[in-house]
């Protein structure tokens, strides 16, 4: 889980409507019409918006960025296609040499051609020292990347890195724009320039970003020619838009899809996610910096409750970043229901419940406060439920809402109701989620969990290019998670689109925990076509 990808959970949210002029001025579409009342419009409503839109900061690094392309980009069945490359990576030298060819006669939506150099320039600035991208470290792999020719780059990798093709759809950027401006500050993150299937015609921050289609994408042009990406942050606000024509499609939480059922002119569509929800336990706190407190809390969460009452079934238990019907999941981690060994638990450590039912230790209350980001109904759930089933247990938890500049500096010692999960490769979640040399580093490992046996797994999994051996590595990190969690993982939640039934052949891909407009039924927006 990435900082980035937990400002999806996170930071990358900010308050948010469709400005007073542009909602006044759209009126309840029929159902094969976009919410500004044409076929060629879509305006959806999702609740995170970048802080920037630049590939060189973490904007688009898992791919479907509509602005941009990178080397490789996902079917709908996730598996890796050409984009900017031409073909699949030729690999050599042990699984340290790939080699891509690039796919002739693409340009920049500003018509210059795109090369060898644009890629080059793109990986070697992200890495560099002096670019602030907190993801920077996912292509640690990388030893250098060079050019031959204008049609071909070459990576050589410092080791083996069995997943590094997954880590070439990095949006690619053009030199001749982003080069020689501050890479942190300069007007390529607001203003970019990219080769994807859309043009940024404008972002009010807050409130909205527009694009419209790139006539000139190597792709074949979009059908959807004016795309609006409205930055909704409220759910309820959000679901008020969908149902009063503002909106085309938004995404919801259960309960509010669920009243759009009986609505003919639209469709709830499920996508299956990685995203999970959960707890993090704060190694500084002296209560959840106790092993025992931790077990217990792990052992005094009902899923199944969660599941049925917060998720109503769209989800599953979590146990873990990897979802328990993954390939990667370490069957026997699982961690049944059991308030009275977690009672046991605390009892044998010494946490001695007081008159008011709350354990004591050493003079220290079993107490603690957990944040969520204000206005996300379903992560409020979340923490009132771990909130009432820790209390059964003899542990206060204090729920608090705010904003992530609020949280951010509190969480080193307080709980964060937390969300992550990429499905691409285990390495791409558990690595900075749990890695003792990223505790606290932007939100990474935000637990500060620190175990050397997992440190050691997780880069065994790294270097392994044998998948075998890295499913071991990976069943040892499961494992040793289990024994000493750094976070009480509750759900993976299933992500829920409402969309109006004016377009064909919708569909979605296994979802990370990022969604925004990469993400949900327009992943591939620009290949919809509408119904006839």
């Amino acid at each position: 889980m990435t900082a980035r990808s937990i400002r999806g959970m996170a930071a990358m949210a900010m308050a948010g409507v469709l400005a007073a002029g542009a909602a006044t001025a759209c009126s309840k579409p029929s159902s094969d019409k976009g919410a500004k009342g044409g076929k060629d419009s879509l305006v959806v409503g999702l609740a995170n918006e970048p802080d920037t839109l630049s590939p060189l900061l973490g904007y688009g690094k898992d791919g479907n960025s509509k602005i941009f392309d990178g080397l490789l980009t996902r079917d709908a069945g996730m598996k890796l296609k050409p984009a900017l490359a031409a073909a699949l990576p030729e690999v050599a030298d042990g699984g340290r040499t790939y080699t891509y060819k690039l796919r002739h006669g693409v340009k920049f939506s500003d018509g210059k051609p795109f090369t060898a150099k644009d890629v080059v320039f793109t990986y070697e600035t992200v890495l560099d020292k002096k670019t602030n991208n907190e993801a920077k470290g996912e292509l640690d792999a990388i030893d250098s990347v060079t050019a031959r020719g204008d049609d071909t780059v070459v990576f050589k990798l410092k080791y083996a890195y069995a997943p590094f093709a997954e880590r070439t759809v990095l949006p690619v950027v053009p030199e001749h724009v982003a080069k020689g401006q501050d890479v942190n500050t300069g007007s390529f993150n607001t203003k970019p320039i990219g080769t994807g299937p859309y043009v940024l015609t404008g972002w009010g921050k807050g409130e909205k970003l527009t694009f419209t289609a790139n006539p000139d994408y190597w792709g074949g042009e979009p059908k959807i020619k004016k795309l609006t990406m409205a930055i909704i942050k409220d759910d309820d606000v959000r679901a008020t838009r969908l149902r009063s024509g503002d909106l085309d499609g938004a995404i919801l939480p259960p309960n509010l899809a669920d009243g759009f059922k009986k609505d003919s002119g639209k469709k709830i569509i499920t996508a299956r996610t990685t995203d999970f929800r959960g707890v993090t336990l704060p190694t500084a706190n002296k209560v959840t910096g106790d092993i025992a407190v931790r077990r217990a809390l792990d052992l005094a969460v009902d899923r199944k409750a969660m599941v049925a009452k917060l998720l109503e079934g769209a989800g599953r238990e979590g146990y873990g970043p990897v979802p328990t019907d993954s390939p990667w999941f370490a069957k026997g981690t699982e961690r049944p229901y059991d308030l009275g060994k977690a009672k046991k638990l605390l009892d044998d450590a010494g946490w001695k419940a007081g008159g008011d039912g709350i354990r004591e230790k050493d003079g220290e209350k079993a107490e603690f406060t957990l944040w969520f980001p204000a206005g996300d109904k379903l992560r409020q759930e979340h923490a009132l439920a771990f909130a009432s089933d820790a209390k059964k247990a003899g542990v206060k938890v204090s729920v608090q809402s705010g904003t992530w500049e609020v949280i951010e500096p509190r969480m080193k010692n307080d709980a964060v109701l937390a969300g992550g999960g990429n499905p691409a490769d285990p390495d791409f979640d558990l690595y900075n989620l749990l890695h003792s040399s990223l505790a606290l580093d932007g939100f990474n490992n935000m637990a500060a969990y620190d175990n050397p046996e997992v440190d050691k797994a997780l880069e065994e999994g790294r270097h392994a290019s044998d998948k075998a051996a890295r499913k071991a590595a990976y069943d040892k990190v499961q494992r040793g998670l289990a024994d000493n969690p750094g976070y009480v993982f509750f759900t993976h939640v299933d992500h829920l689109y409402v969309v109006g039934d004016g377009w064909q052949d919708l569909t979605t891909q296994v979802e990370p925990h990022d969604h925004g407009l990469g993400a949900g039924p327009w992943w591939n927006v620009e290949a919809w076509q509408p119904k006839k």
